[in-house]
């Protein structure tokens, strides 16, 4: 007997923490209760089989590699980004072996079961819901289901007819190798096809105890594969808030994972060295004791190495949490916050609890320290949320300074608060996954268009992190952040850039090329009425500094290997560049490290919006490089001194 645990993610780097934890916990359940159901002393390690794909594999490839396994049973687990392949490789595979008997699981079955297996004739059934006891118990049913019908299959047709909701005929069972195993009737959470073709629909299972499931990768062999992937990892389940538009509202309870048992695995994770672990509790420090002592245990054990992401409400922490997120190391943690909308009607609606001043002001606490990656996050098709709120919402994220602002659109959920919504707020939605809004009441088609193209000109220039000089100094010439990347996406509409990809090289010289041919007609309008004395005094010098903002991003990445069209004129002839080098106490070898071009602005200046002549030499470090930008070390030195300033460690020095 085979079983075959199937996830198609939808990133190479990804993994699929479920069929981990379903494996590991049908292994560990057959030991406790002494099933042994596989037959021999491994437990089924060697009958419940996994495999992963991506989105991005051949079908074939995915069928291939299937039917290497030839299962006798087929779990695939089934989100937003993968049902519509899923759905193709189910019926495909069907063709390739009629005998294989299929079950889905996961969010995008769970909440409509009995019409998947309507829809969907090649599935046998779907595991509504936390899955780890219903697998095992299927897989339990199947296996002894085998050991029956090879040895007492008339006696187990007889019992069978107790579990047919029909009244069990007998001639409902037309091959033994064919029939789903009696037992499927009486496992909870499962919702199954009959042998008569009907559909049954069990009871639910009530919630597991969190703290007596094992540690889904405690079996993992060459984790060395698993190095540089992101692993999920999850201390709870449940979530206590009431967010309308997601599914963890559903399940009212928070679980708590024993911090004990957190302990040892997290442990395992380091001293594995993998990248990234990527905590999918909704929200992290709901509970503050329990997120206190995770974060308490990563600082006294970290590794240098591993990168830990949380999702957590920012309004939630306070100065005890911060002073301890403060300590630890560069890059250690990544935080993801969920804003969605500063709109307070908006936010009273989807009902979600957030003290917008809280947000703000503990956010820019972490920011402060300059060690947490933070991620804000808006969505844009909220109830009440319009173009001109979401504005709004845009720039008041925006002017907290994330180092991600991502930009999300409503997705109507199966079995969300906001499904039950859509009608009366007329939000219409995609039919098939992942059911995208289309329009609402209060915004238009054409609106999420729009919004659609600043998104991906914030993606490109804010959420990269490759202009940290000549954003901030374009921003200071328009009335917000929202009204420059809207005029920029509308440059890129006029000019017809969005139908076609850009090299990095090219995304310089197209913002460069929006600000000389555009900047003149944005000075003069309605952009800036408030700063047009100040900005009417610089517009000679304001695309000739931008040029050189844009300049100083570029080199901050890496050593130019060719130029940007713009930079001939700040670019050191050889004889004045080995001389810069010798003035900044660089050695003729050690300069493959470094980069030194000609600066006729202040670029500090220009980083909060300001144009100031300011004649020096910059040298990009390529030693030593901002933890969270990726961005190289810059010294600065005026023309004809001894002192340099290092803007990374902010400070002076000379020869």
């Amino acid at each position: 007997m085979k079983i075959l645990l199937l996830a198609v993610n939808a990133k190479y780097i990804h993994t699929n923490l479920a069929i981990y934890s379903l494996r590991q916990y049908a292994l560990w359940a057959a030991a406790k209760n002494g099933d042994n159901f596989c037959g021999d002393e491994n437990y089924g390690k060697e009958h419940i089989f996994l495999r992963e794909y991506t989105i991005n594999h051949m079908l074939d490839e995915i069928l291939r590699g299937i039917y290497e396994v030839h299962p006798q049973v087929l779990c695939i687990s089934c989100y937003l980004w993968n049902i519509r392949m899923v759905e193709e490789i189910v019926a495909d595979y069907k063709k390739i072996d009629p005998n294989v008997h299929i079950y889905l699981g996961g969010p995008e079955v769970s909440f409509d079961a009995a019409e998947c297996l309507q829809r969907i004739p090649a599935v046998d059934g779907v595991m509504v819901g936390e899955g780890e006891a219903t697998f095992y118990e299927l897989a339990r049913s199947y296996f002894q289901y085998k050991e029956a019908s090879d040895n007492k299959w008339e006696s187990l047709a007889k019992e069978a007819q107790r579990f047919i909701p029909d009244g069990g005929q007998g001639n409902l069972i037309k091959d033994k190798r064919e029939n789903i195993p009696p037992g499927c009737a009486e496992i909870r959470s499962l919702v199954f096809r009959g042998e008569d073709g009907r559909i049954y629909v069990n009871p639910l299972r009530e919630p597991l105890n969190f703290s007596e499931l094992p540690f889904a990768y405690a079996d993992m062999e060459n984790f060395d594969n698993f190095r540089h992937k992101i692993i999920y990892y999850e201390t709870s389940r449940g979530c206590p808030f009431s967010c309308c538009y997601c599914l963890s509202s559903v399940e009212k309870s928070l679980r708590l994972r024993k911090l004990s048992l957190v302990e040892e695995e997290l442990q395992f994770f380091l001293d594995c060295h993998v990248a990234q672990v990527k905590f999918v509790d909704r929200t992290f420090n709901c509970n503050k004791a329990h997120a206190m002592h995770i974060w308490n245990f990563l600082y006294e054990h970290d590794n240098g190495v591993t990168n830990f992401h949380f999702e957590i409400a920012a309004d939630l922490l306070d100065e005890e949490q911060i002073a301890l997120l403060n300590k630890m190391r560069p890059g250690f943690v990544q935080l993801e916050i969920g804003v969605q909308s500063t709109n307070p009607r908006t936010i009273e609606a989807i009902r979600r609890r957030m003290d917008l001043e809280k947000v703000k002001r503990y956010v820019a606490q972490v920011k402060r320290a300059r060690n947490i990656h933070q991620h804000l996050d808006l969505i844009a098709g909220l109830p009440y949320e319009d173009y001109v709120s979401f504005a709004k919402s845009f720039d008041d994220v925006y002017h907290m300074e994330p180092d991600q602002l991502q930009l999300g659109f409503l997705k109507v959920l199966k079995g969300s608060a906001m499904a039950d919504m859509a009608e009366e707020h007329q939000i219409t939605f995609k039919t098939m996954p992942p059911y995208e809004v289309l329009s609402t009441k209060y915004l238009s088609y054409v609106d999420l268009l729009h919004l659609k193209d600043i998104e991906e000109m914030v993606e490109v220039y804010y959420n990269s992190g490759q202009f940290l000089y000549s954003l901030p100094y374009l921003l200071a010439r328009f009335e917000g952040p929202f009204k420059m990347f809207e005029r920029l996406a509308e440059y890129y509409r006029e000019e017809g850039l969005f139908e076609r990809r850009h090299s990095r090289m090219e995304r310089y010289e197209i913002l460069y090329c929006f600000v000389k041919e555009r900047h003149s007609q944005d000075l003069a309008d309605a952009h800036c009425n408030s700063h047009r004395d100040y900005i009417a005094d610089q517009i000679s010098d304001f695309p000739a500094c931008f040029a050189q903002c844009l300049l100083c991003d570029f080199y901050c990445r890496e050593k130019p290997k060719s130029q940007l069209s713009f930079a001939r004129a700040i670019d050191c002839g050889k004889q004045q560049l080995k001389e810069v080098f010798a003035a900044f106490g660089v050695e003729r070898e050690e300069s493959g490290q470094y980069y030194v071009a000609r600066f006729d602005y202040d670029m500090d200046a220009a980083r909060k919006g300001q144009t100031v002549k300011k004649k020096g030499y910059l040298l990009f470090d390529y030693t030593s490089r901002d933890s969270l930008s990726g961005a190289c070390a810059i010294r600065y030195r005026e023309e004809d001194t001894d002192v340099a300033h290092c803007s990374l460690c902010d400070r002076d020095w000379g020869n």
